[in-house]
């Protein structure tokens, strides 16, 4: 299979040039487009986040476009973080940036921990077409959102995860109604060493159902 064609450009934020990287499908025209947000700037994540690659590969599987960014302050992109608050605005932007490029494509959101959450709070504002959460981070960063997502969402998460507690994930999942669809995986940790496979199978079969 012929490799995706990776893009290396700036996008216009809120708090100046966000680095980002568009990939395309190989071969065809994309039928639809996605933006994956990485996990916490301040505890090394970035765009090249293995998880949130492989979210991304898993969208360009699918024909999509992949949007892949870094938040602000993050490697180049300007700016400093902002607690979850201005990198939903950056969320938002990328969003944008990617809808006036498709503007006639489904549109679909995803993250992993941190930017899990941050692609949640930016779904209910946005509107996408889907959204896929990995690991997210919601008692910390999306808690208490007066309504939720409204379009087909995926919660992936590991049982043995030890950055993103399992029961806090299930109760909140409790209170959402009608919420997502839930899968947990068994044995599996926060960074899916070994199982980066299963994560981009399921995410794969998510979006190829939904879309």
């Amino acid at each position: 299979m012929p490799k995706p064609r990776p893009e290396e450009i700036k996008i216009t934020g809120p708090a100046g040039g966000l680095e980002a990287i568009h990939e395309l499908p190989a071969g065809t025209a994309p039928r639809g487009a996605a933006v994956v947000l990485h996990p916490h700037p301040q505890y090394g994540g970035t765009m090249n986040n293995k998880v949130v690659h492989t979210l991304a590969r898993s969208f360009i599987a699918s024909d999509f476009a992949a949007l892949r960014f870094n938040f602000r302050g993050t490697e180049g992109s300007a700016g400093t973080y902002d607690e979850g608050i201005g990198e939903v605005d950056d969320a938002l932007a990328a969003i944008g940036w990617l809808r006036a490029q498709y503007p006639n494509l489904p549109l679909w959101v995803a993250g992993f921990s941190f930017g899990a959450a941050m692609a949640i709070r930016a779904a209910v504002q946005a509107e996408p077409d889907g959204l896929i959460a990995v690991a997210p981070a919601v008692s910390r960063f999306a808690a208490g959102l007066d309504r939720q997502p409204r379009c087909p969402w995926l919660v992936i998460q590991g049982d043995q995860d030890e950055l993103v507690d399992i029961d806090d994930t299930i109760a909140w999942f409790d209170t959402l109604d009608p919420g997502p669809e839930l899968l947990v995986l068994p044995g599996v940790s926060h960074f899916f060493h070994g199982r980066l496979i299963e994560l981009r199978e399921a995410a794969l079969e998510f979006v190829t159902a939904n879309s």
